[in-house]
């Protein structure tokens, strides 16, 4: 019976097919990231659509990111990009994976991100900005 209400408790996969399109949440997912990254916004505002493990690195990225400002001296910047592509993969029923290309003024970024269906919505398993 443990394993049962384990089972039931635990988080359920959703076909893809009762999720919406995935691409204004892969926009707004880079898009908080990067505001994340740049001091603008609290990383707590993005908990909700990671996992525990992706938010966990996106927590350490962003102190990582405070820190180097701090020793520059910089303030934190909202920062300008434009997203320029949006690929996506189905490797498996509830499972998107998609690489962004972002152009902002000083450079261009890739950010890759794996969004699994779980408990009737997307969460992003997996955040990486290069």
């Amino acid at each position: 019976m443990t394993t049962t209400v384990n089972e039931y408790f635990a988080p359920q996969v959703t076909p893809a097919s009762q999720l919406p399109d995935p691409e204004p949440l892969l926009r707004r997912l880079t898009q908080g990231a990067l505001e994340v990254l740049a001091g603008v916004r609290e990383v707590e505002q993005l908990a909700r659509w990671f996992s525990e493990d992706a938010f966990r690195a996106l927590v350490t990225r962003a102190n990582l990111s405070a820190r180097a400002r701090s020793a520059r001296g910089v303030a934190p910047a909202r920062p300008t990009f434009q997203i320029l592509s949006i690929r996506q993969s189905v490797p498996a029923d509830s499972v998107i994976e998609a690489a962004l290309v972002v152009a902002g003024p000083g450079r261009t970024r890739a950010v890759a991100i794996r969004l699994e269906g779980l408990d009737g919505r997307w969460r992003a398993s997996s955040l990486a900005i290069l």
